[in-house]
């Protein structure tokens, strides 16, 4: 059965929506200047509806706050090093859990509820719970579906051995129904080849991670 959004649900979709849709920052869409999270949290949304069509109502909500207004606290407010990107990860995890929980507040959802989306947002129980893992199944793959190739331009620098090795960390947080996802993606065959030659790579560790997966 076709999943129908409540009018609770459509009210936080709207409300996330309209703060994406203050992005300063614009990406060019069919020759159209549209607003930077604003675009990012479609994709996110159709993602997740391809991946995971019975979806919960709140790991839909989720997926459509995973960057909310994430132009907030730029990069460059921080080190350019690795405990300066961990620091400014974690500050945007809390922000987005902050921001959607007083959507969700005002929209009449549970401080249950709230909370169990908080946790997605800052990326726990990875591994362990299923929404959980489903939403970073879908960031990967939609990094990759439309990311990936402006992060090699914006990285020129990197040899095939690091981006190789990026890819394998990111496999290694997906779970086999990720990998699926990401390997059925229509790639250029650059990135293709990267992906694949991380998948060679990784093959025994992704293995021993897909035997440990319940249900």
């Amino acid at each position: 059965m076709p999943f129908t959004p409540t009018e609770q649900l459509n009210a936080v979709i709207k409300a996330i929506d309209a703060v994406n849709a203050e992005d300063p920052r614009k990406i060019s869409i069919n020759g159209t200047d549209k607003p930077y999270e604003a675009v990012y949290a479609d994709r996110m949304t159709e993602t997740m509806q391809r991946m995971y069509p019975d979806a919960s109502e709140l790991l839909r909500i989720a997926a459509r706050a995973q960057h909310i207004r994430r132009w907030q606290i730029p990069r460059d407010t921080f080190p350019r090093n690795k405990a300066g990107y961990q620091k400014w990860r974690l500050g945007m995890r809390q922000l987005h859990a902050e921001l959607v929980g007083g959507i969700m507040g005002d929209n009449g959802y549970s401080d249950d509820d709230i909370a169990l989306v908080g946790t997605y947002l800052r990326k726990e129980r990875l591994k362990r719970e299923a929404d959980s893992q489903a939403l970073e199944n879908v960031v990967d793959v939609v990094f990759l579906d439309y990311y990936w190739d402006d992060f090699v331009t914006k990285f020129a620098d990197y040899d095939d051995d690091k981006l190789i090795d990026i890819v394998g960390k990111t496999l290694r947080k997906m779970s086999s129904h990720g990998h699926a996802a990401a390997l059925a993606l229509d790639l250029p065959p650059e990135t293709a080849r990267i992906v694949l030659a991380a998948v060679e790579r990784e093959k025994d560790t992704l293995a021993a991670m897909a035997a440990r997966e319940v249900g």
